[in-house]
């Protein structure tokens, strides 16, 4: 289910946001789009271009090895007895796979990793409450205030440039805000094809990360750039045999 935040639209189709926000109400109620938190997904296996974000689906296909080698690097820096945040996407759920039967106490907002942690994990389980969102699959309540204190949060981004860690969702940057200000580290997990990607916002600045866990096609001015924001960069070998 492709996303697109009505301020994008708005953009695009140079109108109004309350415009937007009227039409996606009669695709809605048509039946031709859902209504989604910030915006628009679309159905029925529709695709997209331009201003629409990958779905979770098309995101955990792309890249695996990658995010395969980046989670297990990160499963690396969570100890016995930790607490640790592990946010939505498809690399972070690769992470908590790792960290199924670990004795840490992990909190989550991914609707998948939670399944499948209550399913086979052994870990202290702690899910995110609220509504179910269906794009990007998690939970979250608007006015909650997470109760949850960790020493890492994990998280991954729809891209990456000179600003910081990026997304097309509104939600997911306000979920990011609100778990950065509860973690004690902040570990970004980001594939080197994020630094091609360009999504309107801003989720976590770069003066917001601790560490990044990258795989070695990062270029080097990116290297050098997170560097120069004073980032912690972990590079990692990616396998080509990895699945």
């Amino acid at each position: 289910m492709p996303f697109a935040s009505a301020r994008d639209l708005a953009d695009a189709l140079q109108v109004s946001v309350a415009t937007v926000r009227r039409d996606i109400d009669k695709l809605h109620d048509r039946g031709l789009a859902r209504k989604v938190y910030g915006g628009i997904s679309a159905i029925d296996g529709a695709t997209a271009h331009g201003v629409f974000a990958r779905s979770y689906a098309e995101r955990s296909d792309v890249e695996v090895a990658a995010k395969n080698a980046i989670a297990a690097e990160a499963a690396g820096m969570v100890r016995d007895g930790d607490a640790i945040i592990v946010h939505g996407g498809s690399t972070c759920f690769r992470l908590g796979e790792r960290l199924a039967r670990h004795n840490i106490r992990l909190f989550t907002n991914s609707m998948p990793l939670a399944a499948m942690l209550g399913e086979i994990g052994t870990c202290a389980l702690t899910v995110a409450g609220g509504d179910l969102h269906r794009e990007p699959l998690i939970l979250h309540r608007q006015d909650s205030a997470e109760p949850f204190f960790a020493s890492k949060f994990f998280l991954s981004a729809q891209g990456a440039d000179e600003h910081g860690l990026l997304e097309s969702h509104p939600l997911l940057v306000d979920v990011a805000a609100r778990y950065a200000e509860t973690a004690d580290r902040i570990v970004a997990l980001i594939d080197s094809s994020k630094f091609a990607v360009r999504a309107r916002q801003v989720s976590l600045p770069w003066s917001r990360i601790d560490t990044v866990i990258v795989d070695d096609g990062l270029a080097p001015e990116h290297r050098a750039m997170l560097e120069a924001k004073g980032v912690d960069v972990r590079i990692v070998t990616v396998q080509a045999s990895d699945g």
